[in-house]
């Protein structure tokens, strides 16, 4: 009786240790070099794989413009990479339908870090994080939650969506690939225990986390409250300077009294929902946008600078601060 129970107990240590390591949400780390002169430049664009309908290819024109003058280092995506369900495969002809040929300008032709979004595990997520798409087009990155670190910045990539109960409560008809993910619970615990690592580690200037789903935003999906719960604690506790994402077909620019965070959503690079913003209890509206678009930043060692643009290129709105008195305008 008593070495069935042993083994007993030491079969649940061993599957317990066995899901946590399938699992594991671990960070991995990119370095990526920034130009002579100490700065970093890039655009942040999300919610674009249309196969260039929507206004896809005309933001596209007007970020490699943009790209051109800031002779950026490389491109952000905050996800929704491919609508209306992801990829099918990494034979896929959506990859070059959407990302290879509309992003064509000579100066896109720079890495691209990409997370995913919840329309991108409606699909086959392994194609999208599959190596093979970088023989296909050799800017293509994209893991589940990484690193990318900078002599001056470090930016943090989270998978939100796992984050999201709607998606496993209520899918309605949409089916998600939710290989690695399972057990949720156990990926999602991993997931913020490697960030808190990571971001307890940085020594970085300027801290920024990109994530598909907003925190704080005014758009159509308003907080999403899964990660005000779990997310926003860590990025506070750290001093994080900016959280970046998507979800919300807009662009928009959100601050809020208890934090210094500056909360910036570029999510229209294609399909805008043309809806009004809604109000917000506790943060304020700096800018907000519901037409397509996209996003610039530039940081040296004590400034940061980032521009809206509109699917025309024209410059909507412009911030700029310094490394210290963001840290001290709460």
């Amino acid at each position: 009786m008593i070495n069935h129970l042993r083994n007993r107990t030491l079969f649940i240590l061993l599957l317990n240790f066995s899901l946590c390591t399938f699992v594991s949400a671990r960070f991995q780390r990119l370095h990526h070099e920034i130009n002579d002169n100490g700065s970093l430049s890039f655009l942040v664009i999300g919610d674009w794989g249309r196969k260039g309908w929507y206004n896809q290819s005309q933001v596209a024109l007007q970020m490699g413009i943009i790209a051109d003058k800031l002779d950026i280092d490389f491109v952000v995506s905050t996800g929704d990479n491919f609508y209306d369900d992801g990829l099918t495969g990494v034979d896929d002809p959506a990859f070059d339908e959407s990302f290879k040929y509309v992003y064509a300008a000579r100066s896109l032709q720079k890495q691209w870090y990409t997370v995913l979004g919840n329309h991108d595990y409606r699909g086959d997520v392994e194609a999208q994080l599959a190596p093979m798409l970088r023989e296909r087009d050799n800017r293509w990155r994209c893991l589940r939650s990484f690193i990318v670190n900078t002599d001056i910045a470090e930016l943090f990539f989270v998978d939100t969506t796992p984050f999201v109960n709607l998606y496993f409560d209520d899918p309605k008809d949409h089916k998600y690939d939710w290989r690695g993910i399972l057990p949720r619970e156990v990926y999602v615990t991993n997931l913020l225990k490697d960030l808190r690592s990571a971001l307890s580690e940085s020594k970085a200037k300027w801290k920024i986390v990109v994530g598909h789903h907003g925190i704080r935003t005014t758009g159509h999906h308003c907080d999403t409250q899964e990660l005000v719960t779990h997310l926003l604690p860590l990025l506070e506790e750290y001093d994080v300077d900016f959280y970046m994402n998507g979800h919300d077909h807009c662009l928009e620019h959100v601050s809020c009294k208890d934090s210094k965070i500056r909360f910036l959503t570029s999510g229209a690079g294609s399909k805008a929902w043309l809806e009004a913003n809604k109000p917000h209890e506790s943060c304020g509206v700096k800018f907000f946008h519901h037409g397509q678009g996209f996003m610039s930043m530039k940081l040296t060692k004590n400034t940061a600078r980032f521009v809206f643009y509109d699917v025309f290129g024209k410059a909507l709105h412009r911030w700029k601060t310094s490394l210290k008195k963001l840290h001290t305008s709460i």
